[in-house]
């Protein structure tokens, strides 16, 4: 069994495949088709083996507002995570507090959650998505006001004239995690011309309208330095940034996505998680 910390890796860095975007000028288009999986338009896609390191070390010395994520220990109270009433009652609530004390926002509102897995065979892969192995960010410099518009459009207006940022918060279910664990791109490592804007369809659901959105992509750059925290626990969680409106901020967009680590187990059991996401307001409550 691996050691929880990581401290059991040898190799570091760890060679890692990305899927990345070719910038050729088109507008890319992605569209979530009835069978659940995404059909691309305008889009050439070549994958890039790049090195990811252990970032345990050193892990007191990344933050969310330098290098736009960070590790901490965090106990949740939720016993069944298919549990949807948990979820918006305890975890919910559970994840605008940390994200409060980390940020000190005025106000913190979750309004997302999905829960992930890598095993396509299992009983839950109905209900969960799958792993990413693409490079992205999930919002645009478009997209994250927007979403703002969406969820509270009385309050918009107002709530658009102070800073506000999209924090996600990403745990492994099934501890420690050790297939295809979640890697962060240092976001001081992120140029805005790597930055490719992605427009996002998804159909119509049960009880949901259709809704066309945006999210980054990005080009290969070999300047991206990218990192992963070996063996998270279902006490540990990853925090980090998608959207910044400080344009001054140096840590706007943290790009991230899944790998497939080479120093794990063959027979190590398939990674199931859960990410939510938040809007972190800083003007007045």
């Amino acid at each position: 069994m691996p050691q929880a910390n990581g401290t059991s890796r040898t190799r570091d860095p760890v060679p890692g495949v990305f899927t990345y975007v070719v910038n050729d000028g088109r507008r890319p288009v992605a569209r979530n088709n009835e069978q659940g999986r995404i059909d691309y338009e305008n889009v050439i896609l070549e994958e890039h083996e790049v090195p990811i390191h252990n970032a345990r070390p050193n892990q007191t010395s990344f933050s969310l507002e330098q290098n736009g994520f960070q590790l901490l220990k965090h106990v949740t109270a939720v016993s069944d995570f298919r549990d949807e009433t948990q979820l918006n009652t305890v975890y919910h609530p559970e994840m605008e507090a940390l994200i409060k004390s980390v940020t000190g926002a005025a106000r913190v509102h979750v309004f997302d959650h999905t829960l992930r897995t890598g095993d396509e065979g299992s009983e839950d892969a109905s209900w969960m998505r799958e792993t990413v192995n693409h490079v992205h960010n999930d919002y645009t410099d478009r997209s994250g006001p927007q979403r703002v518009r969406d969820l509270f459009p009385d309050e918009a207006e107002e709530l658009l004239q102070h800073r506000f940022a999209v924090i996600q918060v990403w745990r492994g279910i099934r501890s420690p995690v050790e297939k295809s664990p979640l890697a962060m791109c240092d976001a001081g490592s992120i140029s805005t011309e790597d930055l490719i804007v992605m427009e996002r369809s998804r159909p119509a659901g049960p009880g949901s309208t259709k809704r066309v959105g945006e999210l980054y992509h990005l080009s290969f750059n070999a300047d991206h330095r990218w990192y992963y925290f070996p063996n998270m626990t279902s006490d540990e969680v990853l925090i980090f940034k998608t959207f910044d409106s400080d344009l001054g901020n140096s840590a706007r967009f943290t790009a991230h996505a899944a790998f497939e680590d080479p120093t794990c187990r063959p027979d190590a059991p398939e990674r199931v998680s859960i990410d939510v996401r938040a809007f972190a307001f800083f003007g007045s409550p």
